[in-house]
């Protein structure tokens, strides 16, 4: 059996956020246990086979596929790499172009990492997409072209498809795909992979509180499982050490 990481328990942080009308300053992010039974039932850790494998390697066939910890014991790896990898979530959402997107359907077969933010998050969420953006660059042009990169608003309010469409370019990529629709599908879609989120607060201030998981899901291009997870720490060279492996469904 191989050794967890510290930091790898069901408490997970989450980001509290409060964006004033008046441009005051945003709101410290808080920690949040989020979605605990999912995380728990998620982050097991056994030595062992990598998900990229047979068929014993797929969800639904009986023995649970198993994951070693990236690393082991170094725990200056940024992955988590799960034992029983998540169902991508069932989203049929509507891109930055106005046009319907069923996730499962769009992203199957290909890699892809999948993040719950708001566009008028202050820090974390334009910051992952800058670190994901940063990684993909420097990868081969055939293996850009193949990853995936969806990030799902939080705030479906204010995050119009039109919102999406200029502000994913300038936080992340243009490749970056961005889905916003019904709150409540989307807070089921993130509870599904054990990401929590509260529907945005209204401040008597004026500012607008909004919490949500900071996790990165990394969903394998054989077999369409969620079997990797990343923190808000991640950087943008642990993004980039790690997607070659992630984008052949292997374990990083």
């Amino acid at each position: 059996m191989s050794d967890t990481k510290s930091d790898t328990t069901s408490e997970k942080r989450s980001e509290k956020h409060s964006d004033a009308k008046d441009g005051g300053r945003p709101g410290r992010r808080a920690p949040l246990i989020i979605s605990a039974a999912a995380i728990v039932a998620a982050i097991g850790v056994t030595a062992a086979v990598g998900l990229g494998g047979g068929d014993d390697t797929k969800a639904g066939t009986g023995s649970s596929p198993v994951a070693e910890v990236s690393g082991g014991s170094d725990n200056t790896k940024a992955a988590t790499v799960l034992d029983r990898p998540f169902t991508k979530p069932d989203l049929v959402l509507t891109d930055s172009k106005g046009e319907k997107y069923d996730l499962r359907e769009r992203t199957k077969g290909k890699p892809t990492l999948l993040y719950f933010g708001y566009t008028h998050c202050p820090d974390v969420c334009p910051l992952t997409m800058s670190n994901i953006a940063i990684a993909r660059k420097a990868l081969p042009k055939a293996d850009q072209d193949k990853l995936q990169v969806v990030f799902v608003t939080t705030d479906p309010e204010r995050d119009t498809a039109a919102e999406l469409g200029k502000w994913l370019p300038a936080a992340g990529d243009p490749s970056f795909t961005g889905l916003t629709g019904d709150f409540s599908a989307i807070q089921a879609g993130a509870r599904s992979i054990g990401i929590g989120i509260d529907p945005p607060q209204k401040e008597k201030d004026g500012s607008v509180v909004s919490m949500h998981g900071a996790q990165v899901i990394a969903f394998s291009p054989t077999t369409d499982q969620g079997y990797v997870l990343y923190g808000e720490d991640t950087t943008s060279d642990q993004y980039a050490a790690d997607l070659p492996k992630l984008i052949k469904g292997e374990n990083p």
